[in-house]
């Protein structure tokens, strides 16, 4: 048994050590917390922990219990967007030491792609969740396999504790991350309906079967625009904040959608402007012929197989006659002469009854036949149709939309198509000005100033009308600076002595108009001299009548 006094000093012992131990423990917690960066201190706490975790559940014979969801590839008739944007997102995911890989290429996509094989295996993390992606696809076996698609899907599997933070939190961001990717990598399309085939190499399914699409490697942006400086910063303005402005339409009870109405004279950049919004936006874009449609029901349909992020536009809608100004139109027909068959809806009848076909040949039936039931068909596209997809109850049939007018005449239009929350903005894109010629000199000469033609030209293009397509062919006719700019100011010269010409027989026309106004006044002015004369004259002869009497 050990003396009293050797007890005391190995307990001293004891605690000088422990004291010892604590603060140099103390020490190395305060170095760490100064030097070490806290991604480092976070990967070491979330491997210890996993790692002593794992230690006691082995311990103690536990498993942790694992969730496994199924991601199809279809989801009814239609395609699963969690496949799709998964296949997407895990290309980013893959290990760089697999064995085996997927490799694809498209004749328009941008770069090479890596997509995962059969039964192959990522795994990732989120959040402090261990996650593992797996590739499934089975093939149909026999003669059956000729008729039934081979079925693919992913399996992620997880920890069940976790199922709230997978669903509400990961998904949405494998979502959000695939269309993120998507946006850097994909070309905008153009859509039509002519096109009798589907270029789509994202597989979105874009045309919904009644529409049909190509790239659109059209490389008008904003910068290369010739319009007005403060226009052009008004319309970006505008776009950004349309996009950004999601929760916004949605708290104050509107569609996400926006509507532009773009009007000038031909030449003006109207095309390229549609152009360069898309290209600014990564939109799609869809074309509707208006003249190709017939009824009201045909446009809705149409309408409701666009995608999302997209713009639809309408070129040159002044040339439907739905869509004019119906009161304009009442005027112009009170004007003419109803009687008329030239003027009538029944001109084309009429010159069929009057021509010399006989009215027993097949052909002429026929021919009548076709021209009722075309004019039958062609009332069913209304304004009110298109009123009602632009902003009725089928307007919200889709989300971050645009919707393009273009024009030459405004003034031709119902105003119904013009008022704010159809078309919102209305873009006027007129003549060439000195700032869009700075555009189009850098665009096409790669100059920004020359000391004797850039004067001229400016000077003269404030005094007289022309396009932005004017001076751009006149600009590519020649890689010599000098020559290029001559050719502009020819251009230039003779579109002023076609102004003076014009304005001499305006002059000449107004001096004639005036004449025989001043003529006919003349005229009418003696008439009721003679009038109010004879009117004179005849008491006075009445007098003289009874006087002789």
């Amino acid at each position: 048994m050990h003396p009293l006094w050797e007890m005391k000093s190995m307990a001293g012992n004891v605690f000088s050590a422990y004291a010892s131990v604590a603060t140099s423990v103390m020490l190395l917690r305060s170095l760490a917390n100064d030097i070490v960066p806290e991604p480092v201190k976070s990967f070491f706490h979330k491997a210890f922990s996993r790692f002593f975790k794992h230690l006691v559940d082995r311990f103690l014979g536990r498993k942790p219990s694992q969730m496994t969801m199924v991601v199809d590839e279809q989801t009814g008739i239609a395609r699963n967007q969690i496949y799709d944007a998964a296949e997407v997102y895990l290309r980013t995911r893959i290990n760089p030491d697999a064995e085996r890989l997927k490799v694809n290429k498209s004749p328009k996509q941008k770069s090479i792609t890596l997509s995962m094989v059969k039964d192959q295996a990522v795994e990732d993390e989120f959040r402090g969740v261990d996650l593992k992606w797996q590739f499934v696809l089975v093939e149909a076996d026999g003669q059956k396999g000729r008729f039934q698609p081979e079925k693919r899907w992913f399996e992620l599997t997880f920890e069940k504790s976790k199922k709230n933070i997978v669903v509400d939190e990961y998904l949405p961001f494998v979502l959000a991350k695939a269309q993120e990717i998507r946006d850097d990598d994909r070309a905008v399309k153009l859509f039509t309906r002519d096109c009798p085939f589907d270029d789509d190499d994202d597989g979105g399914n874009g045309g919904g079967g009644y529409w049909g699409c190509v790239n659109l490697d059209h490389p008008a942006t904003f910068e290369k625009l010739a319009m007005d400086p403060d226009l052009k910063l008004a319309v970006i303005e505008d776009l950004d904040r349309f996009v950004r402005r999601k929760d916004y339409y949605k708290k104050v009870g509107k569609a996400w959608k926006r509507g532009y109405l773009l009007y000038g004279p031909p030449g003006t950049g109207k095309s390229s402007l549609v152009a360069a919004m898309a290209n600014y936006l990564k939109f799609n874009v869809y074309d509707l012929e208006l003249s190709n449609l017939y009824s009201n029901s045909e446009l809705r349909r149409m309408l409701l197989c666009t995608n999302n992020r997209s713009i639809i536009v309408i070129e040159d809608i002044d040339c439907s006659s739905q869509f004019h100004d119906r009161d304009r139109d009442k005027e112009i027909e009170a004007e003419a002469d109803t009687d008329d068959p030239s003027n009538s809806n029944t001109k084309v009848v009429f010159e069929y009854e009057n021509s010399n076909i006989r009215k027993n040949d097949f052909s002429y039936y026929a021919s009548l036949c076709l021209i009722y039931l075309k004019y039958w068909l062609c009332l069913q596209l209304t304004l009110s149709g298109l009123l009602n997809f632009i902003d009725g109850l089928w307007s919200t049939c889709g989300d971050e939309r645009i919707i393009i007018f273009t024009t030459n005449h405004r003034e031709k239009l119902d105003p119904a198509l013009l008022r704010p929350g159809r078309m919102d903005m209305h873009i006027h894109m007129g003549y060439c000005t000195p700032a869009g010629f700075d555009v189009l000199a850098l665009n096409y000469l790669d100059i920004n100033d020359h000391p004797v033609f850039f004067p001229v030209i400016k000077d003269m293009i404030e005094q007289f009308e022309i396009t932005p397509a004017e001076i751009a062919e006149h600009l590519m006719r020649s890689e010599d600076v000098d020559l290029a700019l001559q050719g502009v100011v020819d251009l230039l010269k003779e579109k002023k002595a076609k102004q003076e010409e014009l304005n001499m027989v305006e002059s000449d026309a107004k001096e004639m108009k005036f004449g025989r106004d001043v003529v006919k006044s003349g005229k009418e002015k003696g008439k009721k001299g003679n009038f109010w004369e004879s009117v004179i004259k005849f008491p006075r002869q009445q007098g003289k009548e009874n006087t002789n009497m």
